[in-house]
């Protein structure tokens, strides 16, 4: 069982649930904040739990979004025994990747608040947000290649347009764990910041139709395609052929790893993951204690490690 000290467990004001995982709350004017709330489990995600997180971004009202974490992670990505046990594992990949082109698409401006780490599926929400802002505590790995596995949820074609191609290769190949520092040099997020709240509430006193115009115009979206010329119709709908491309061959490596890997491995009913191979200090603390979505924010205290094995999420 992991643990959470009090002092790591970051909460939230008051929040309406749209599951028992994923909440929502107005914390500025313009600002809604989606709470990933599993810290036992470090946020990891399960399918219903994806299909909340897509409908709380579908229906966010404010021109900003600000998704963070509670508890002393961002997001572990998927939740492995639920890996362990699906019946189609393609089907639950393009579950994860529905959450995260409806990220990428959501007409509001979505940050990431990478505060404690984010693992494998936790990095590819966050690769589909607009802004990816770190706290100095936060920690990024594509942790899958440990496990047999991959990150299936777009990482594949997000990660090498933000970091480029070679960089990608590397984290993905290697599975090593960088910090925020590395983070923002390599360009997986744009800012080091204490409160990545306070970034969210910058952007959104802007014209927020000025943002929804920018952030269309950045995206490359369907105005573009419709009302562009014949090479930037064309350059548009090759991009968005890629990806989807992209995502069907990680549709089917991820089931035919699956196959291979996950189906070997043993499984307990704790809610833990249960495909490690070593321990990681990344999730570990001494003192038990609950998370909830009220209260104000408290900062985690360092959980990077040196390493760059050993996660415990996809």
């Amino acid at each position: 069982m992991i643990h959470i000290t009090e002092a790591d467990a970051k909460t939230f004001g008051n929040c309406e649930e749209l599951s028992d995982v994923i909440h929502t709350e107005r914390v500025a004017a313009g600002v809604t904040r989606i709470c990933l709330d599993r810290p036992e489990a470090r946020n990891a995600l399960r399918p219903a739990d994806l299909d909340a997180l897509r409908t709380a971004i579908v229906e966010a009202a404010d021109p900003v979004v600000l998704v963070e974490g509670a508890g002393a992670a961002f997001c572990a990505g998927a939740d492995l025994n639920v890996v362990a046990d699906l019946d189609d594992p393609a089907a639950f990949a393009a579950r994860g990747q529905r959450t995260a082109r409806a990220i990428e698409s959501a007409a509001s401006v979505v940050i990431a608040g990478v505060d404690g780490p984010a693992r494998g599926g936790g990095v590819e929400l966050a690769l589909a947000c607009d802004l990816r802002v770190a706290t100095p505590d936060a920690s990024f790995a594509e942790s899958g290649i440990g496990l047999g596995l991959f990150g299936a949820w777009g990482g594949t074609h997000r990660l090498p347009r933000a970091v480029g191609p070679a960089v990608a290769r590397d984290l993905m190949l290697s599975g090593r764990v960088v910090d925020a520092t590395e983070a923002r040099r390599m360009g997986l997020v744009s800012r080091v910041v204490d409160d990545p709240a306070a970034v969210a509430t910058a952007v959104a006193e802007h014209s927020e139709e000025a943002l929804v115009t920018v952030k269309r115009l950045l995206r490359g979206e369907r105005s573009r395609l419709e009302h562009g010329g014949g090479a930037e119709r064309a350059e548009a709908a090759d991009r968005a052929g890629g990806a989807q491309r992209a995502e069907a061959a990680e549709r089917e490596a991820f089931a035919a790893l699956h196959a291979a890997h996950v189906g070997e491995s043993d499984t307990e009913s704790s809610g833990e993951s249960d495909f490690e191979s070593s321990g990681d200090s990344d999730f570990e603390s001494s003192d038990e204690s609950g998370s909830e979505c009220s209260g104000e924010s408290n900062s985690k205290s360092d959980h990077r490690s040196p390493s760059g094995s050993g996660d415990e999420s996809r």
